[in-house]
């Protein structure tokens, strides 16, 4: 059964507006901007902290082996932060993809106050 939220989202599409224009409005064009600033930086971060993991138990064997407490080595506190990274990741785009429906929700009354 689909979604009554996808079926909304399909009939606001479904309506007739002038796409060029929507794209070329400045709330559209800050909004694709602000995820752009967001989006980018963190997909980087992400990748290199990511390939950091592999690229040091392969290059770095002597930084991994290193004794952190007892048995732990440097390696899987490592790896555990991977966790830790991703979570933290996670919860911030939360947090700026609210601000993003936010403002495409402002874009959408743009368009529905424009078309009037």
């Amino acid at each position: 059964m689909a979604d009554p939220r996808m079926r909304s989202v399909e009939k606001r599409v479904e309506a007739s507006h002038n796409w060029e224009e929507v794209a070329s409005s400045p709330a559209f064009r800050r909004l694709i901007e602000e995820k752009k600033r967001f989006l980018v930086p963190a997909v980087v971060f992400f990748l290199v902290y990511y390939f950091l993991l592999p690229s040091f138990a392969g290059w770095a064997k002597s930084l991994m082996a290193v004794k952190v407490s007892g048995a732990i080595n440097f390696g899987y506190v490592f790896a555990l932060s991977q966790f830790v990274m991703v979570w933290g990741l996670a919860w911030l785009y939360v947090r700026k993809a609210n601000q993003f429906d936010r403002m495409a929700e402002k874009v959408a009354q743009e368009v529905r106050g424009g078309g009037e």
